[in-house]
């Protein structure tokens, strides 16, 4: 090779005191290192990253089905009141109580399981489920408790009796009810906030929701067939009460102190975070309300903006970016959005509705199941031999109101129309609402609305009554089974639905609160049914059927008189609600006109 001179070179011109190529040899051995280090390192931490990110989404997905499953065997064992009939009657032929004290006792449960259903679904909402799962475990515990030793002490000396008065009774099923009350709404709270925002919301409500109802099915067998008292013959009687009591009192509470750790919600700070943030983005949070807020702390509440100093105005809106820095911290934000949703809730006029509708169908339903002892002994004439049971009917009760209960929170998750997420806080100027009028209509052909399903089964619970009404019942026993059937069906599918609809219609983070105000009316329905009931009871029992014999202090009645005149008026409940229902839906302001789909 030859330079421009032309002279002859046999290498290149490189001076450096270092050669041109390092030999690949462990001379140096700390650089290489140091790269091939650098490198492995940045990667590993990569798949350390994507790991611990795997394990804490499988962590978070086996507390969420961990829950699910405790929610479901609490809801198992909650319903126990469901079973009152098992025992109702015996309260009378035992203890000698009158119809209407026995229906005091159920009337007061009612009360107590309805009435702070409030309170409690709030304590779910800022504690978590796992609390009020361990107070209905000691509520349980203490009621049934209380309640066995009562009945243990015989006749209430007001019935000519040296046992324990009427109103220790009545105060144990106060625990009782309230306990009830506790536990399923610890679970119902738990499968709402943990599946709601999927699309299998119903289905996740509906289980838990049934399990409820199953449990007075279970639990009427194990008083019936392993519980139960020996007749002089040897054949089984009635079920033994003490026992029963027992029972219960030791089940339930256990169940309700394991629920304490098993219950939990998951990922309930994210969900609180996109809620404040979708009402950000819907107009519904707006600044001008801490504006407000800072304006009426400092004493200008009444002056408009454009009258204040300029000064002023800068003051109050630093004082309002302040307040609402608060607000967004984690503790106060998850408190201000709830007590926000709570005010929307009690504000919209449909919840009124629904509301209203819920009670007169309810009522019903619970005045029924309530009384299907006695009602079933008015069907045959006195000291007759009982072709059926209060056990058989209580059965029949829990598995139709099941099976309604899985079939309409499936069907429903299946048909209804589609859901988006936080529909409900989409104010009228929102963006997402402007933008959803020029989408595309949801391609689904054939979508059924979930009120659909709602007022198709009130009315198969009307048809129940309208049998019974009748008299279609009185003198066949064996047909009281098809009463008890629609009856359930259609009490279940109601009790299932609503709950459905309250977490569609209004989002499930506030769902404890928002469910507990409307379940507070069953109460008042209950109650009011049930009085009416034995009202008309205890008529037919002074009274007497024609030509009957009867004894002196006989407290019993027999014949139709004694509750037709009763669910007449029932199935008229129930048809004034399925209006109600519909004017929510349909109504002027109604869901379907808010673009809500349900």
């Amino acid at each position: 090779m030859r330079n421009h001179h032309g002279n002859g070179i046999d290498k290149l011109d490189y001076h450096s005191p270092r050669p041109l190529l390092q030999a690949d040899n462990d001379s140096n051995p700390s650089r290489r290192s140091h790269n091939t280090s650098s490198a492995g390192s940045f990667f590993e931490q990569v798949a350390e990253g994507l790991m611990e990110r795997d394990r804490a989404r499988i962590q978070r997905e086996a507390v969420r089905w961990l829950s699910f499953v405790w929610a479901l065997v609490n809801c198992l064992c909650a319903g126990s009141i469901t079973a009152y009939s098992l025992y109702g009657h015996l309260f009378q032929a035992q203890l000698h109580y009158t119809q209407v004290q026995v229906n005091i006792v159920s009337i007061t449960a009612e009360l107590a399981m309805y009435l702070p259903v409030p309170a409690f679904g709030y304590l779910c909402d800022r504690v978590g489920p796992a609390t009020p799962s361990a107070l209905s475990g000691v509520l349980f515990g203490l009621g049934y408790l209380l309640a066995a030793f009562a009945f243990a002490s015989g006749p209430p000396p007001s019935a000519g009796g040296h046992g324990w008065p009427f109103g220790a009774m009545v105060l144990s099923f106060v625990a009782i009810g309230m306990g009830t009350s506790c536990m399923y709404l610890s679970a119902v709270t738990t499968c709402a906030k943990n599946f709601g925002r999927g699309k299998w919301k119903g289905i996740a409500l509906a289980a838990p929701i049934a399990a409820f109802g199953l449990s007075g099915f279970w639990q009427s067998q194990v008083g019936s067939r392993l519980l139960y008292v020996v007749n002089p013959d040897g054949s089984r009687g009635d079920v033994n009460v003490y026992k029963f009591f027992l029972f219960l009192g030791i089940t339930l509470c256990v169940v309700g102190l394991v629920g304490f750790f098993a219950l939990h919600i998951v990922d309930e700070e994210d969900m609180i975070d996109e809620a404040v943030e979708e009402l950000e983005r819907s107009g519904l949070l707006a600044h001008d309300e801490f504006f407000t807020q800072a304006a009426s702390a400092h004493g200008y509440g009444t002056m408009e903006p454009r009258d204040l100093s300029d000064s002023t105005f800068d003051f109050l809106q630093s004082e309002a970016e302040r307040l609402k820095a608060q607000v967004e911290e984690e503790a106060r934000k998850k408190t201000w959005l709830l007590n926000e949703e709570t005010k929307r809730y009690v504000s919209d006029p449909t919840m009124w509705w629904l509301a209203t509708g819920f009670f007169l169908v309810t009522g019903p339903g619970e005045a029924f199941i309530n009384n299907l002892g006695t009602i079933i002994g008015t069907l045959s004439p006195p000291h007759t031999q009982a072709t059926t049971s209060p056990a058989t009917h209580v059965s029949i009760v829990a598995i139709t109101s099941t099976v309604a209960r899985l079939v309409t929170g499936t069907l429903s998750d299946i048909l209804a129309p589609s859901a988006v997420i936080h529909q409900h806080r989409r104010g009228p100027d929102s963006v997402a609402n402007s933008v959803s009028s020029l989408l595309p209509r949801d391609s689904k052909k054939f979508s059924v609305s979930r009120i659909t399903f709602l007022l198709t089964f009130a009315f198969i619970l009307s048809l129940g009554q309208l049998l019974l009404a009748s008299g279609w019942v009185q003198n066949h026993t064996s047909r009281f089974a098809a009463v008890s059937a629609l009856i359930g069906a259609g009490y279940g599918a109601v009790f299932s639905l609503t709950p459905i609809v309250v977490s569609v219609v209004w989002g499930v983070e506030n769902f404890g609160t928002n469910w507990g105000i409307l379940a507070m009316t069953p109460a008042a329905g209950a109650t009011v049914w049930s009085a009416i009931y034995a009202t008309v009871y205890q008529r037919g029992a002074d009274g007497g059927e024609p030509g009957l014999q009867r004894e002196a202090d006989d407290v019993l009645c027999y014949g139709k008189g004694c509750y037709a005149v009763t669910f007449w008026a029932m199935a008229a409940s129930v048809w004034v609600a399925m209006g109600l229902w519909l004017w929510a839906w349909r109504g002027p302001g109604g869901w379907k006109k808010r673009a809500i789909a349900v």
